[in-house]
């Protein structure tokens, strides 16, 4: 079991708009999941997303599957 804290990261894309989301990529090694939380409640709940999971979604988000906001 690990004990290494989550770094927490905001996409270079985020225009500081208040609706983001950020990312502990450094556990996916030791871990096997990306921990994700909403930026503006750093203290609230966080969603481990198996890594296999969160690479599909990116790639969808990447080819367009979900549209525009």
């Amino acid at each position: 079991m690990t004990t290494e804290s989550p770094r927490w990261v905001k996409s270079s894309y985020s225009d500081n708009g208040g609706d983001c989301i950020e990312v502990a990529a450094n556990l996916v090694a030791s871990r096997g999941v990306v921990p994700v939380r909403d930026s503006k409640d750093p203290h609230g709940p966080e969603l481990a997303v198996p890594t296999r999971t969160f690479a599909s979604f990116v790639a969808g988000v990447k080819d367009g599957q979900f549209g525009t906001v």
